[in-house]
């Protein structure tokens, strides 16, 4: 399998359950330990030889784009695509407008997923396949957990809405496409945005959708590992918590630790 080169951070929300915080901000750049969400994720992806990143705006997308100018570590060339329509559609809209940068293997990210190195490498180590989504697992699992059924190392289904007895595990907002997944990703996309409802659904759904028509989507657990979604206010805190212990540790090199490099 050709190896990813290319990830596609979606982050053209505002994030309007951080507000007042994002009134005039885009949750992806709040502040994280002196760095912002997308240049933690730039610097992670980075670090693990992804060499291009096409972040989708759409809210304060100049803010977006001028920060970029001066947050891109060296060795990931990043531009941006811009989402007119983020007001009135959710995230599969953001992957639909992006679909021409689906056209090769390649990673698609949540633009509001913090997660560490290991996280990507341990995605892009996974065994291959069309598609493979990160899982990981705990003992409880909420309403708003992207939530999923597996068999085996088979995805079989995946929502928030899924019934508890049948969930084993959510996924953390980061995929891995094969050139022949992301090709059937883009159909799904097509097939899904001319339907009265695709503009307001997740793009996973159509993921949903791919498993349950028989398509092969793999899962690839990251249990063990550090990572955190950024909705609620209370999760800026956490996420604040995570970076500090990752700053105050000299065990990561390179970019991502507070190296006297990436200081």
């Amino acid at each position: 399998m050709t190896r990813p080169g290319r990830a596609l951070i979606l982050a053209a929300g505002q994030g309007s359950r951080l507000l007042p915080l994002t009134q005039n901000l885009p949750k992806c750049l709040l502040e994280l330990g002196g760095r912002s969400m997308l240049e933690w994720q730039l610097r992670a992806l980075a670090e693990t030889g992804i060499a291009e990143a096409v972040v989708v705006t759409g809210f304060r997308d100049d803010l977006v784009h001028h920060a970029l100018q001066h947050m891109a570590p060296p060795g990931i060339a990043v531009r941006t695509l811009f989402n007119p329509f983020y007001k009135l559609a959710d995230n599969l809209a953001s992957c639909w407008m992006a679909r021409a940068e689906l056209d090769r293997p390649c990673l698609v990210l949540n633009g509001d997923t913090l997660f560490e190195p290991e996280i990507a490498r341990r995605l892009l180590a996974a065994p291959p396949a069309p598609i493979t989504v990160t899982i990981d697992r705990k003992p409880r699992y909420d309403d708003d957990d992207m939530k999923v059924q597996t068999q085996g190392q088979r995805l079989r289904a995946i929502g928030k809405t899924l019934p508890r007895e049948v969930v084993d595990g959510e996924s953390i907002g980061f995929l891995r496409f094969d050139a022949a997944g992301a090709a059937l990703f883009v159909e799904e996309l097509e097939r899904t945005m001319r339907t009265p409802e695709g503009p307001g659904l997740w793009y996973l759904s159509a993921i949903h959708r791919l498993a349950g028509a028989g398509a092969e989507v793999r899962v690839a657990s990251i249990e063990g590992l550090q990572w955190g979604e950024l909705d609620f206010p209370a999760d800026l805190s956490f996420l604040r918590e995570l970076v500090a212990g990752w700053q105050g540790t000299r065990a990561e090199s390179g970019t991502f630790g507070l190296t006297e490099a990436a200081a």
